[in-house]
């Protein structure tokens, strides 16, 4: 029998859903780079502080100015000056004395002041927000002590507020690449397997159409043979007989003669 050739080429819908999940596969690793790089270095290393118990122990407004830049519109930047303020607590964890800074981006904007202001064209807008704050710690947590964060390896001598990310947006870094990852990956799957499936299916029915043909041609009977004996004379045959017919057929061109001129 012969072998059966069945056509492994895909339609255009499973072609359009196998780039589907490439591209998902593509956008899930190149979004896993880029939210690794951008968020979660930063979370694992903000998640790294521990908890602890502060305590104010100073608040101090030194005369230094520090500049911040403010934009008031596209082509629109400038810069301001706001005045700095220190806060200096007692944390549980080291029992020593240590700067408090409001999140890990303003520590790094400044690490010599507690808060950094919004940046507004007014220098007195920014004065008063920093005065605002330096009152709330000398009246409202002046005799309260309140959770910090505090790094030994990293920060010795500088505890944070409150953290800039936290583990939700650890999830929402690892959740999202890998559900594109994992619904791409499906998507090619089950569209192989489908056209696997399919291309078995076609080769089981042309060999099942097979098969009964064969069938068919073994069930037709065969014509009888007819057997010569030995004493039996065996017939003429002639491969080419010539038709008989009734009447002699004159050539193309000939001319009927008539009696009399056969007579002369």
């Amino acid at each position: 029998m012969a072998k059966m050739r069945v056509s492994y080429e895909y339609s255009e819908a499973e072609d359009k859903s196998i780039r589907l999940g490439l591209f998902l596969i593509a956008c899930g690793i190149l979004s896993l780079f880029i939210l690794g790089f951008c968020w979660l270095s930063p979370t694992l290393q903000s998640l790294q502080s521990k908890p602890a118990n502060c305590t104010v122990v100073s608040v101090l407004r030194p005369e230094e100015m520090f500049e911040c830049v403010f934009t008031c519109g596209a082509d629109c930047k400038g810069t301001s000056l706001y005045p700095c303020l220190q806060i200096f607590v007692n944390n549980s964890e080291s029992n020593s004395l240590a700067l408090l800074h409001f999140d890990e981006q303003q520590l790094v904007l400044n690490p010599k002041c507690s808060y950094v202001p919004p940046c507004e064209r007014d220098n007195q807008k920014n004065r008063d927000s920093v005065l605002w704050w330096q009152d709330y710690f000398t009246n409202e947590l002046s005799s309260q002590s309140f959770t910090c964060f505090f790094n030994q390896q990293r920060r010795p001598d500088d505890v944070l507020w409150r953290r800039s990310h936290d583990a939700s947006v650890l999830l929402h870094c690892l959740l999202w690449p890998t559900v594109s990852l994992l619904l791409g990956t499906l998507i090619v799957l089950l569209t192989v397997c489908a056209r696997s499936l399919a291309v078995r299916a076609e080769a089981l029915q042309k060999r099942k159409c097979s098969y009964e043909v064969c069938q068919d041609l073994s069930a037709t009977p065969a014509p009888p043979r007819r057997v010569i004996r030995p004493d039996q004379p065996a017939e003429p045959t002639n491969s080419d007989p010539e038709p008989s017919s009734p009447t002699r057929t004159l050539p193309l061109f000939a001319v009927p003669v008539r009696r009399r001129d056969r007579e002369q």
